[in-house]
């Protein structure tokens, strides 16, 4: 997936081509804030994505809002500004300044980086066309209940048998330390009655 941080070159070139024109103002600046993440509910049938900007220096007109999203081996263009599938997606304005984009029907397959631009296409400086960092929306899978417990299940199982393979070892370990140390012990009281024989046959010569 692209970075956050710094969007794919390929958005800067839509901008540009969509957006393409001359005008007399050239100090409108635009700055577009988007929320990093957001992850939909797996119940949840549809998701909004907001965008906020402030502009200075533009004109009182209202800018064009465009959205993209893009995946890991490809992008697309959702609304540019019309949306390409109005039964999917919808920009809805929530205030002046606050736009949200409305994905229906929502899947895990809508799992995207998804980037808001902002542009006042009657400016010609070049911050006058501008996106957010982009927000990653995440849905995930609904689990069946059934497969669910089944890992529970077996998850527990593979505890219980390590623990007794680990508990089987460590007895084993201790029995071979005592029967050593056993062993060595026999050993010791050997020598020591051999010892005392040959000191007995000794003194007794």
């Amino acid at each position: 997936m692209a970075s956050v941080n710094k969007f794919p070159k390929a958005l800067v070139l839509a901008l540009d081509w969509i957006l393409y024109s001359v005008g007399a103002t050239d100090n409108c600046h635009v700055t577009v804030t988007q929320p990093r993440f957001q992850e939909a509910e797996q119940s949840a049938h549809t998701a909004l994505l907001t965008c906020a900007f402030s502009a200075h220096g533009c004109s009182p007109s209202q800018p064009q809002v465009l959205w993209f999203r893009f995946f890991t081996n490809r992008h697309e263009d959702l609304c540019t500004p019309e949306c390409t599938n109005r039964q999917k997606f919808q920009v809805l304005a929530s205030s002046q300044n606050n736009y949200s984009l409305q994905i229906n029907d929502l899947t895990v397959n809508d799992s995207a980086l998804y980037f808001c631009g902002i542009a006042f296409a009657d400016s010609g400086s070049p911050h006058s066309r501008q996106t957010g960092d982009g927000t990653v929306l995440t849905k995930g899978e609904r689990h069946n209940t059934e497969e669910f417990n089944s890992m529970i299940i077996i998850s527990t199982l593979l505890l219980l048998y390590s623990i007794t393979v680990f508990t089987i070892l460590t007895v084993h370990k201790i029995k071979q330390r005592l029967l050593n140390r056993s062993g060595n012990e026999g050993q010791r009281t050997e020598n020591c009655v051999r010892h005392h024989r040959l000191l007995y046959l000794y003194f007794r010569e």
